[in-house]
């Protein structure tokens, strides 16, 4: 079993260790946080049972790693998605390993596909696009299982955004033959080229955020400038309510 640190946030036990200390050779599932997914959270209990059933929760936004700062006294470096997605590729690149990409369009999974046999030459992989619906019926639940299952990745992406993607794959984890399953949202997007992530400059100077709210105003708008400001309360209401934080 993969030992690494963690540090108790709210009701989470947050990833602060590198990526480099994770193996594809056990199951588990890695899921995200950020300050939008933890206001998401409190108001859907499925949903937080899927982030706090995760063996890894990786800090990704400047609100958390300012959390953890905050009541914790700790510096944390922020792991995306997309961090995570690329260190697992580079490893099964060297590896020969495997990986099956469930979620999104067939454009979009078309050029994952494409940009895979560039750069990462020696993954074998695989892809399925489900229906693009709030909820699955029992059919086009056991299409989906089926599609991973022949497979047999080494690692399972999940791109559904969430919280529906991190609720279906706790949903349907003990039934999926895969080892590491990830769910990584705006990912596929990016990787497939549908959506340009921000440059690196932005990302060091954790700013990443505010570029996506100016290219995407309409979509941005109220995970940034309204859940943002609020977690940004219930922060500081943690911090005043439980004296024994840093």
């Amino acid at each position: 079993m993969t030992v690494f640190e963690t540090e108790e946030i709210f009701d989470y036990s947050v990833f602060t260790s590198r990526l480099d200390v994770l193996n594809t050779d056990s199951k588990h599932v890695i899921n995200t946080i950020n300050q939008y997914s933890y206001v998401i959270a409190e108001k859907d209990s499925d949903f937080k049972k899927a982030l706090m059933d995760s063996e890894v929760l990786l800090p990704d936004g400047v609100g958390i790693l300012f959390a953890i700062k905050l009541l914790k006294g700790k510096k944390v470096k922020k792991i995306a998605g997309a961090d995570l997605h690329a260190y697992l590729l580079d490893k099964l690149n060297k590896e020969g390993g495997s990986c099956f990409y469930l979620g999104s369009s067939e454009t979009t999974l078309q050029g994952i596909k494409e940009r895979l046999k560039r750069e990462y030459p020696f993954v074998r992989a695989g892809f399925y696009s489900p229906p693009y619906k709030k909820h699955f019926n029992e059919a086009e639940n056991l299409k989906m299982l089926e599609a991973v299952n022949h497979f047999k990745p080494d690692v399972l992406f999940v791109g559904m955004t969430a919280p529906k993607q991190e609720k279906w794959v706790n949903e349907n984890k003990l039934a999926l033959n895969a080892n590491v399953i990830c769910s990584i949202g705006a990912v596929f997007d990016f990787y497939g080229g549908q959506v340009e992530r921000p440059a690196k400059i932005w990302v060091d100077l954790k700013l990443e955020w505010f570029v996506r709210l100016v290219k995407e105003p309409k979509r941005m708008w109220k995970r940034y400038l309204y859940y943002g400001p609020f977690f940004i309360y219930l922060m500081i209401k943690e911090k005043i309510t439980n004296p024994q934080h840093k």
